[in-house]
């Protein structure tokens, strides 16, 4: 193997890598649109908590930040930080 074809194939098993870390992240779910099995699939929230997310969401409003879901019963700060980096907004 030459080193331009080392370095080429180098660059694209990094190239892969990345393309496969990245399909593999979940998709940020936008607790004021998402539906019951949208939000479920977010860390610690079934379908029971997500359909009381979807109840608090109709009574209440749109949720103005991630911490507002700790006003759903059931669910607490722990279970909003452990989602933050899939919790959006918009």
């Amino acid at each position: 193997m030459t080193r331009t074809s080392f370095f080429a194939t180098l660059i694209l098993l990094c190239s892969l890598i990345t393309g496969f870390a990245q399909a593999a992240e979940p998709d940020a779910v936008n607790i004021n649109t998402a539906t019951a099995t949208e939000l479920a699939s977010l860390t610690g929230i079934g379908d029971s908590k997500a359909e009381a997310i979807i109840r608090y969401r109709k009574q209440n409003g749109a949720f103005t930040s991630a911490d507002d879901l700790s006003n759903v019963k059931g669910i607490g700060a722990k279970t909003v930080a452990d989602n933050a980096d899939r919790i959006s907004l918009k």
